[in-house]
């Protein structure tokens, strides 16, 4: 066996090499780590460099002699991971970089530092309960997947990239969810990775091959039994909804041109040109087709409010069709060809129109952006020149809640999801009844072509697996998609395609283990973690 693998002191010697760290290079150390941890998302999913990392980050609490010294450590690495996994939301402040630019630096820094203090508080809160041996690894894995469940809840919330994502590709791999859910498979994770380099770390002794089997094991054993579940998931029969033929548009429109006066009729005919042809590009005016769907606030105006464009669409849509679009709206809504009321509220909307185009159902979002769609402390803020990146007067209202289901002519219980919303795990099924559809609209085209869009979109078919439903995704810019109850990928247009799918709908399962439990399933793993850090803690090891 090569000498630098069967000798210990290898690999303690880079754990005492990493604990001995002080000052800025101890801090590096962190934010490098933390860094290379994001390569473990989409669209790279180089996610075995978490067993690398992680480690890291358990030797720098290794070295903390108190809770400050981990809560820097942990700051310091949840910096790097935040960093380097969000920095695409710069794009969005370059769209219209006149007005915006000036807070670009302080979005991708900001932002970062603030989630990262979820991971500072955790390495803080790790290291008091801290212990000896593969015990403390439990430990670890306990404190971090507290932060991330937190950090997907506290204010807003924003769960984006949360750790468990890791163990979502390949496809096998992501049936998990179906179990656990992205927290559940969180604080998986979280002991997963760190702990075969941890136990060989603290090993005495010559490396035999029992103990590299060992600590091994503590990774192959989990993830080996992920994906033979997954596998044997993956083997049930696929079946579709009967006599539904859904057309999707992604049109592609630069979000430069968005909310221009001067495009507004041409993005409005490009999404009719587009619901006319096939994805051949053959015009066939719409036969055939049930459900017609277009992406987040399709037509840059209040639909409602414009007569001339509720009776071009009344001419296009076929007996039959429906029309499912993402849309801007006021309530109360004023009669069409009239303004709205001074005090009416502006809604992100769903809007579901019949084939005579009159308004059949509505969903209004719920989860909405911070500085994108609403501005936190819009009174003080907006003296000092912020406002949120989107067009019109003021900010968008909320909708009601819980997330109503829509009623759709000819499919099954539909939740809407617009933007972001389809990010929350445990939360995107709100009521008593249901869903037979995740309808989500979205549009991207604020990120370009940065990793933000694929991570949106790996994050939403998650979402399909966790409740057992299929997902339909219309996205202005991409990834528009059909995601069966497995988070296979039936049909797509990848990023800046103009075009239009044509698709069955999969019909939704039996709701797995996460659906009916939610975070009860991550509240089990944890209290399993914690009998085993007792455990190891009582023993010594």
């Amino acid at each position: 066996m090569d000498a630098t693998i069967a000798n210990p002191q290898r690999i303690s010697g880079i754990r005492t090499g990493i604990m001995a760290l002080r000052g800025w290079r101890r801090m590096l150390a962190a934010f490098v780590a933390g860094g290379l941890s994001a390569l473990s998302f989409a669209p790279i999913f180089a996610f075995p460099i978490l067993f690398l990392t992680l480690p890291v980050f358990v030797w720098l609490i290794d070295g903390s002699t108190n809770w400050r010294r981990a809560f820097t450590a942990g700051w310091a690495f949840g910096f790097g991971y935040f960093f380097f996994n969000l920095f695409w939301i710069g794009e969005a402040f370059l769209v219209e970089a006149d007005k915006f630019a000036w807070l670009l630096p302080f979005a991708v820094t900001l932002l970062p530092a603030g989630l990262a203090l979820f991971w500072g508080l955790a390495a803080a809160a790790a290291r008091v309960f801290w212990c000896e041996g593969i015990g403390r690894v439990f430990v670890f894995a306990i404190a971090l997947a507290v932060a991330e469940w937190l950090r997907g809840h506290i204010l807003t919330g924003f769960p984006w990239n949360l750790v468990g994502y890791a163990l979502t590709y390949p496809l096998p791999l992501m049936q998990s969810a179906a179990l656990f859910g992205a927290y559940g498979l969180t604080a998986i994770a979280l002991f997963v990775f760190p702990a075969p380099l941890v136990a060989l770390g603290d090993s005495r002794g010559p490396l035999s091959l029992r103990k590299i089997g060992a600590a091994a094991a503590l990774a192959a054993v989990p993830i080996g039994l992920l994906l033979a579940y997954g596998l044997w998931r993956l083997a049930a029969p696929q079946t579709f909804v009967p006599d539904v033929k859904l057309r999707i548009v992604q049109p592609s429109v630069p979000q430069r041109e968005k909310w221009m006066s001067e495009y507004q009729r041409r993005i409005f005919d490009d999404h009719i040109a587009l619901s006319l042809e096939n994805p051949a590009g053959e015009k066939d005016s719409l036969q055939g087709i049930t459900h017609l769907i277009w992406p987040e606030a399709a037509m840059p105006f209040f639909p409602l409010e414009a007569p001339v464009a509720l009776d071009i669409l009344a001419n296009i849509l076929p007996p039959g069709t429906t029309l499912i679009t993402g849309a801007l709206r006021h309530d109360p809504s004023p009669a069409p060809g009239t303004a709205a009321a001074p005090d009416a509220r502006a809604l992100n909307s769903i809007l579901v129109l019949n084939e005579r185009a009159e308004p059949l159902a509505t969903y209004d979002k719920i989860n909405l952006v911070p500085f994108g769609e609403y501005v936190p402390l819009e009174a003080a803020l907006s003296k000092v020149g912020i406002q949120k990146l989107t067009h019109g007067r003021g900010s968008f209202a909320v909708g009601p809640e819980p997330r109503p289901l829509m009623t759709i002519p000819g499919l099954p219980p539909a939740l809407g999801l617009v933007c972001y919303e389809a990010l929350f795990p445990g939360n995107i099924v709100q009521g008593s009844q249901r869903p037979g559809v995740l309808m989500n609209v979205t549009n991207d085209g604020w990120f370009g072509a940065s990793t933000g869009p694929y991570q949106h979109f790996h994050q939403s078919r998650v979402r399909a697996v966790e409740e057992g439903v299929p997902l339909v995704r219309a996205a202005n810019n991409g990834i528009s998609s059909v995601v069966d109850p497995y988070g296979r990928t039936l049909q797509s247009l990848g990023l800046d395609v103009r075009g239009q799918i044509d698709s069955a709908l999969p019909e939704a399962i039996s709701p797995p283990l996460y659906a009916r439990l939610g975070d009860w399933t991550l509240a089990l793993i944890l209290a399993a973690f914690a009998g085993a850090a007792f455990r190891f803690r009582k023993n010594g090891r």
